[in-house]
C-alpha cells in the first residue's frame, strides 16, 4: 500500500529537489559539450531530456495525489514538451499504487456521516482500481443495489494549488515546454481547471447526470454509470456497478462486433463534441468497457471539455477546407485558432499530402489495424520538419486533438474494419463546392 505525502512542506521539498537536480543536470550538460560540433550537441541534449522526463516522472509518480495528477493531465499535452519528455510522462497514465483502507474508510466515513457498515451490507477492502487522485471500490448497498465506489485520497485537495505552482516552475526554470509565456499562461490555467473539476466529485456527478440523458436519448447501448446521490458528496461518488470487457479482450471478438464498437466510438465522441459541445476527453482505454452485443461503457466523467459554439463551427469549417483541399481556408482558420505563426510557407502540397492522410480513416473504408494513416504521417513529418517552427499547439483545441488521437488508438487496437464515410458525413455535412 501506498504512504501519500501529505505535508505541503514535504512536497515542496521534493519538487524542489526535482527542479535542483534538473538544473544541475541542465548545466553540466552544457559545460560537458561547449566544444562539441552540432551533431554531438544534440545527441547530448536528447539524452538530457530522456534523464529530465524519467527525473520528472519518478518524482511526480512517488508523489501521488495533485502532483501526479498534474503529471498526467500534462502528459495529454505531448505537443507542448520534446519528445523524449512527453515519452516519459507518458508512463504516469498507468494506475497507481492503492492507499491503505484505513485512510479510505476513515474518508469515507467523514464525508457521508455515517458508519461504513450502516451505509453497505458488502465492502471490498482491496480496490479494483487506484489512480492519482483517488481509488475505486466494488461494494453493496444495504438494499442490495451492486455499486462502485470512488473515494478522493484525503488531503489530496489541499495540496493542488501548491504541487501545481511547484510543477509550472520547475518545468518552466528547465525550459522543458516549447511554447512561449502566453501560450503557457493560457495552458496551465487550462490545467488548472481541469485538475479543480477533477478534484470535485460533485461537478463529475453532474457531468455523469447530463451524458447519461443526452446518450440514453440517442442510442441505449452507450451506457453511463448512473449517480446514487444519497452516497455521494464532493470527494465520494458511488455509481451503479456497470461491468464489460477491456478493450483487449473485446479486440478478439468477430469483426461485426468489432466495427459496431467503433462506429459508436465514433458517434460518442462526435455526438458530444458537435452537439452538446461537452465531451469526455480522457480517451484512455481503461475508462471504456465492451461487451459482446455492441454496448460501450463509459466511465469517469471528472475530465469533461466544453467548446464554444463558435469554435464548433471553425472545426467543422476547418474539416470541409481540408475536404476540398483548399489551402488559403486551411491557414485562415489555423491562424484564427493560434496554431500558426505565419502563412503561405508551409508548401501546398505537402499541406494536400497532410489532408489526405488525416482524413483517410474517415474518408474510405479503412483498416485500422494496419495504420496507414499513423505509418504514412511518419515520412510526411519528416518532411515537415523544417517548416515545423510555423506551427504550434493551440491551447482551445489541445484536448480536441489529444481526445480524436486517443480513440484513434482505440480503433487500432481494437482492430476495426470498416467505412465510416457516410457516419462522417452525417456528423459534419459536406459544404457545396
Amino acid at each position: 500500500m501506498a504512504k501519500q505525502t501529505t505535508s505541503a512542506g514535504k512536497r515542496f521539498l521534493k519538487l524542489a529537489g526535482m527542479t535542483a537536480s534538473i538544473a544541475s543536470k541542465t548545466v553540466s550538460n552544457t559545460l560537458r559539450n561547449i566544444n562539441a560540433d552540432d551533431e554531438q550537441k544534440q545527441a547530448a541534449k536528447s539524452e538530457l531530456w530522456q534523464e529530465i522526463g524519467i527525473k520528472i516522472a519518478d518524482t511526480l509518480g512517488e508523489m501521488k495525489g495533485a502532483a501526479m495528477k498534474v503529471g498526467q493531465i500534462a502528459s495529454q499535452y505531448q505537443d507542448i514538451f520534446p519528445p523524449e519528455v512527453a515519452r516519459a510522462i507518458a508512463k504516469l497514465q498507468r494506475q497507481a499504487p492503492p492507499m491503505a483502507f484505513a485512510a479510505i474508510q476513515q474518508q469515507l466515513e467523514n464525508e457521508l456521516g455515517q458508519p461504513l457498515s450502516s451505509l453497505f451490507s458488502q465492502f471490498e477492502q482491496i480496490p479494483f482500481a487506484a489512480a492519482s487522485i483517488g481509488q475505486v471500490h466494488r461494494a453493496v448497498l444495504i438494499s442490495g443495489e451492486h455499486v462502485v465506489v470512488k473515494v478522493q485520497y484525503p488531503g489530496i485537495d489541499n495540496a493542488c494549488e501548491s504541487d501545481l505552482k511547484q510543477i509550472r516552475l520547475a518545468l518552466r526554470l528547465m525550459g522543458v515546454l516549447k511554447i512561449d509565456k502566453a501560450l503557457q499562461e493560457r495552458l496551465f490555467s487550462e490545467i488548472r481547471e481541469n485538475l479543480l473539476a477533477e478534484l470535485n466529485y460533485e461537478i463529475e456527478a453532474q457531468n455523469l447526470n447530463v451524458f447519461r440523458a443526452f446518450h440514453a436519448e440517442l442510442d441505449p447501448k452507450i451506457v453511463i454509470p448512473q449517480v446514487y446521490a444519497a452516497y455521494s458528496s464532493r470527494r465520494v461518488l458511488t455509481l451503479s456497478c456497470e461491468l464489460g470487457e477491456t478493450l483487449e479482450t473485446a479486440s478478439t471478438w468477430p469483426q461485426q462486433v468489432r466495427n459496431e464498437l467503433g462506429r459508436r466510438l465514433i458517434t460518442a465522441l462526435g455526438q458530444e463534441m458537435l452537439f452538446l459541445k461537452r465531451f469526455h476527453c480522457d480517451a484512455h482505454p481503461g475508462n471504456f468497457a465492451f461487451r459482446a452485443d455492441g454496448t460501450l461503457i463509459i466511465y469517469d466523467y471528472g475530465s469533461v471539455k466544453t467548446l464554444s459554439s463558435e469554435l464548433v463551427q471553425r472545426l467543422k469549417d476547418l474539416v470541409n477546407a481540408a475536404r476540398q483541399q483548399d489551402v488559403a481556408t486551411i491557414e485562415q482558420h489555423l491562424s484564427a485558432l493560434g496554431a500558426l505563426t505565419q502563412t503561405n510557407q508551409f508548401p501546398v502540397a505537402l499541406y494536400q499530402q497532410w489532408m489526405e492522410v488525416l482524413l483517410r480513416p474517415l474518408n474510405q473504408h479503412y483498416d485500422f489495424a494496419s495504420n496507414s494513416a499513423y505509418y504514412d504521417s511518419v515520412g510526411l513529418f519528416k518532411q515537415s520538419l523544417k517548416y515545423w517552427d510555423i506551427f504550434r499547439p493551440s491551447p482551445g483545441t489541445l484536448m480536441v486533438n489529444r481526445t480524436i488521437s486517443g480513440h484513434y488508438w482505440n480503433l487500432v487496437n481494437l482492430k476495426v474494419d470498416d467505412d465510416f464515410s457516410e457516419l462522417f458525413q452525417q456528423l459534419i455535412p459536406k459544404q457545396p463546392s
